[in-house]
């Protein structure tokens, strides 16, 4: 058996008494905030109004907020789905070709020439080497 209590919410500037279930007083509190942001704004562009017509207005303004964030949640999911059909897509495509890689290769004389450059520069060097220690 489910408790009833009667929580008192406060809308712009005026007290009301609420009946809830027991254990749902922070749910409602949390409406009644909502609720009570948008009266204030009416209150402070407009002033003082009858309590049925500041409720109204601001149950629709909270609605229209309400359907804005509707609108903005859907497009969010339609382009999540557009997102994952393309990341199926490509999960589900063919991997590419792999790319011919051409590496050059020096020929055999050219290498031959260089071993032979080496081979008198070392020469020369010791030559030098020799020359500096005699001197």
């Amino acid at each position: 058996m489910s408790v009833q209590i009667e929580v008192p919410i406060k809308i712009g500037g005026r007290t009301f008494e609420v009946a809830c279930q027991k254990g749902e007083e922070q749910f409602l509190l949390s409406a009644a905030a909502l609720l009570d942001a948008e009266a204030q704004v009416l209150v402070e562009q407009i002033g003082r109004m009858p309590e049925p017509r500041m409720l109204l207005m601001a149950g629709l303004m909270l609605a229209d907020k309400t359907a804005g964030l509707e609108e903005r949640l859907s497009e969010a999911e339609d382009r999540i789905a557009a997102l994952k059909s393309e990341l199926d897509a490509l999960k589900d495509a063919p991997p590419p070709e792999p790319e011919k890689v051409e590496v050059p290769v020096i020929p055999d004389d050219v290498t031959d020439g260089l071993a032979e450059v080496a081979a008198r520069i070392e020469s020369l060097a010791d030559t030098f080497d020799e020359k500096m220690k005699n001197a």
